[in-house]
């Protein structure tokens, strides 16, 4: 039996379409009348404390998430293997923003939108892509297929992660002892990384004084669509405020909703999307669980499977 514990998005359309994929396999909602025993696999997206209580035949918990820094800290989780929602849509996704603001911070555009204001004239020329280096952090799926989609445009790239990772076209670091020269030769920074004890708070105002300057006007830039926990948000109201960045772009927070109070709202230079870069698609999510639980119901391996110790 599949349960569906999913806050926050319809629960009752992924359950109908779970059912057309899974049939004769049983699927069940929190509402519905089921014996807890009989659950071996539960689908979650921020689940209740009580979404694991009797749970005691768990085969597997299924992530609608790519990241599980959230469900790792659930007081009552069990110790079952934990699936992550890997999908070629919602790399898709989370690339198409990353390549949308690498590419309007290197072409000026916090520059040219307070010149159109001011009326002003005044014909900067941006660099060449070539002259222009991105530094992704995190090279797990979402990370290495940015890298693939900023290739053609030209762009110099290099990468840093916890461990070492071989990809044609992009200068690869790798481990703590390597963060400072990664940084020191990156205009524009963007964070892919997984939320755990270690990245927690990386973007902080001794990052970003570290990041190469005098190649972009103004200095250079952050792009996060990770998690809200990887940023000090007043270290970023700090830095944009006193040039250590040129500009910030933001899809996700400390908090969320961003507290209407937040000074980020106001900053000309910052960004703010309200994490909505990738999303969950429903039709290739079905697809991919339904896929997962036929599989390992005929005696298959998990795919996907988070390791606990890493965080991701």
């Amino acid at each position: 039996m599949l349960l569906l514990h999913l806050s926050d998005v319809d629960e009752a359309s992924w359950a109908e379409k779970l059912k057309a994929a899974l049939a004769p396999y049983p699927v069940v909602q929190r509402g519905d009348d089921f014996d807890p025993a009989a659950v071996r696999y539960i689908f979650v997206w921020k689940p209740r404390p009580e979404a694991f209580d009797g749970l005691d035949g768990l085969k597997a918990i299924l992530s609608l998430g790519a990241g599980v820094d959230a469900l790792l800290k659930h007081p009552r989780l069990p110790d079952a293997p934990i699936v992550r929602f890997v999908d070629a849509d919602l790399s898709q996704r989370m690339s198409d923003y990353v390549v949308a603001h690498v590419t309007m911070h290197h072409r000026l555009y916090t520059r040219f939108r307070a010149d159109q204001k001011a009326r002003r004239w005044s014909q900067l020329y941006p660099p060449a892509a070539s002259e222009t280096t991105v530094g992704i952090m995190g090279m797990g799926v979402l990370g290495q297929d940015a890298a693939e989609r900023l290739k053609p445009l030209g762009f110099t790239l290099r990468s840093w992660s916890r461990t070492a990772k071989d990809i044609a076209g992009v200068e690869g670091f790798a481990g703590m002892e390597t963060f400072d020269a990664f940084l020191g030769g990156t205009d524009i920074l963007v964070n892919l990384l997984p939320l755990t004890p270690e990245t927690t708070g990386i973007l902080n105002y001794e990052t970003f004084s570290k990041l190469r300057r005098g190649k972009l006007d103004g200095g250079p830039v952050i792009i996060n669509a990770a998690r809200g926990g990887h940023q000090r948000e007043a270290d970023i109201v700090r830095a944009l405020g006193d040039g250590t960045l040129g500009a910030a772009s933001l899809d996700v927070f400390e908090t969320e909703p961003l507290p209407a109070t937040s000074p980020l709202w106001e900053i000309e230079n910052c960004y703010v999307t309200p994490h909505i870069a990738a999303i969950s698609n429903e039709a290739t999510g079905v697809a991919y669980f339904s896929r997962i639980i036929r599989e390992h119901e005929a005696g298959g391996a998990l795919v996907n499977v988070v390791d606990r110790g890493r965080g991701y």
